[in-house]
């Protein structure tokens, strides 16, 4: 079947949700936050828990998450997403290999993967539920890998690659942001625009994403993401709009054990 490729120019690796569960926490805190008909579950987390209380350490993120509605209807697709993220995380993505977007386009999982594979900073799944006029709903999940696509400036710029059957194998390109900010608490602005899936009739429905690096660069042992607990918490604040109008708020407080 005819590949079909849904690339997004417009500004962190799922297809739009994925940002959405950058709200790192620790492992198996469940925050479920709901607007109107529509509720994101975000469930993922950072390890380890136990987190220099000065500096920062090198973490692993896994990002679990899932959009749905209280009357288990088809979801509005996400269209835009942007979160603030405390200062006590960061991403350092400087002496990576970087992948550029052509090289993803209209591509398989694993040509993308042979493509960039030095660039590959997470891997996971994700679902699509589609629904078509008059057909019911139906879901595809294909797997999820995230590249690093270069730092400038105090910008780092993440491409996520998703393929799935919606209906034909379709590849789907999203670009992400990640940029240091000085804003009270705050210390990174994660901003995504979701493309959108299948003419419009699809909608990410859940996800799973495993995020992290380690590498040398220059002599020196880096981490992708490094996280550091000096008050026992941090706070990630943030929302996602979505395609019939609703503007759902994130704000999800975490609790983290202080060592040292």
């Amino acid at each position: 079947m005819k590949k079909q490729l849904i690339y997004v120019t417009a500004l962190t690796a799922a297809l739009g949700l994925i940002s959405a569960a950058m709200a790192f926490g620790n492992l198996g805190h469940r925050k479920e936050e709901c607007a109107g008909n529509i509720c994101i579950v975000d469930n993922g987390g950072i390890s380890p828990s136990k987190l220099p209380r000065h500096g920062k350490a090198p973490v692993t993120a896994r990002l679990i998450g899932e959009i749905k509605t209280r009357d288990g209807s088809h979801p509005p697709a996400a269209q835009t997403l942007e979160i603030d993220v405390d200062r006590t995380i960061d991403v350092d993505a400087v002496g990576l290999p970087v992948c550029k977007a052509s090289q993803l386009e209209a591509r398989s999982s694993s040509v993308a993967r042979h493509a960039c594979s030095d660039a590959i900073v997470g891997a996971g799944t994700a679902e699509v539920e589609v629904a078509f006029p008059e057909q019911a709903p139906f879901s595809s999940t294909g797997p999820l890998l995230l590249f690093n696509g270069g730092v400038r400036g105090g910008t780092t710029t993440f491409l996520l690659h998703a393929y799935v059957d919606v209906p034909a194998p379709t590849a789907i390109v999203m670009k992400a942001t990640v940029t240091h900010i000085h804003r009270g608490r705050f210390g990174l602005h994660l901003a995504t625009r979701i493309p959108r899936i299948a003419g419009g009739a699809g909608a990410a429905t859940a996800f799973e994403l495993k995020v992290g690096r380690r590498f040398t660069y220059r002599g020196k042992k880096k981490s992708l993401l490094v996280a550091g607990c000096p008050t026992g918490s941090w706070i990630t604040k943030g929302h996602v709009s979505f395609a019939d109008g609703t503007n759902l708020g994130l704000t999800h407080v975490f609790t983290c054990t202080p060592v040292g």
